[in-house]
């Protein structure tokens, strides 16, 4: 058994059992499956995320196994990106409880939680309407930028998201937006793999899944570059030489995706 406590859940908690205190908590329910709940709660007036798994059968194993994906089995997965990410300095959420329980993988009871990242707009929201009316051309860079940034950081460090959309970067508007001081942080990273190295088609993956996310919002060619160089930080005229196949592969799987989510919506 693994237990984390720090405030304001060590003095909560004191002396109880945390799963069955973590169970216990009350607030707005997002997500009710049969081996996840996931509810926004607050103490002491500031708000926290919680994510319990209660495991998901070998039964749910074994299907997304034969599918070719790979299950989450339970919330260690994201303590171990969120710390890994703390490491490499690339923002993201901040864990201040975490328990796992039990060598079953199909049983495995876990929990974390994590401090409400507020006032916030994912870059998704944020940027809903720049096809029809574009940012200032500092704005839209400086995102660029950091993304890139944040993204190359994420895998150099040995993560990959595999939710790895611009509605999981978090634009924090507690402050009048200034390109050279906003912050920027990543979350979701429930199915997220920590690793010493990420692999080649993971990478891509990501690339391609952040891509797709932006096929909609009125990026450039030269935005698409600008991304390109501050992601792998060569010269650009590098990147397109050794990069090529990749760039083809991404306009492909984009497409493949976008085309997917245009048949089918949502249920991508």
């Amino acid at each position: 058994m693994k237990v984390m406590l720090q405030p304001p859940f060590e003095a909560l908690w004191a002396g109880a059992d945390p799963f069955v205190a973590v169970e216990a908590l009350q607030g707005q329910v997002y997500r009710e499956l049969e081996g996840r709940r996931t509810l926004r709660t607050e103490v002491d007036g500031r708000g926290y995320f919680v994510k319990i798994h209660r495991g998901i059968g070998w039964g749910e194993i074994f299907k997304n196994l034969f599918s070719a994906k790979l299950p989450v089995l339970g919330a260690g997965q994201e303590w171990a990106a969120i710390e890994r990410l703390h490491q490499a300095g690339v923002p993201t959420m901040t864990a201040v409880a975490y328990g796992e329980r039990g060598a079953n993988p199909a049983a495995q009871h876990s929990f974390i939680v994590t401090e409400e990242l507020a006032p916030t707009i994912s870059l998704e929201d944020y940027s809903l309407d720049w096809r029809a009316q574009p940012p200032a051309p500092a704005v839209k860079w400086a995102l660029i930028q950091r993304v890139a940034e944040m993204t190359g950081g994420m895998h150099r460090a040995g993560v990959n998201h595999r939710d790895c959309y611009i509605c999981h970067f978090l634009l924090h508007t507690d402050r009048p937006f200034d390109p050279a001081s906003f912050k920027l942080s990543v979350i979701d990273l429930h199915r997220a793999q920590t690793r010493s190295r990420i692999s080649r088609r993971w990478r891509d993956k990501d690339l391609a899944a952040l891509y797709f996310s932006a096929l909609d919002i009125g990026l450039t060619s030269r935005d698409k570059l600008r991304f390109l160089r501050a992601y792998f930080r060569r010269p650009l005229r590098q990147v397109l030489g050794d990069e090529a196949a990749l760039l083809v592969w991404l306009e492909g799987k984009a497409a493949k995706l976008y085309a997917r989510k245009q048949r089918y919506g949502d249920a991508l």
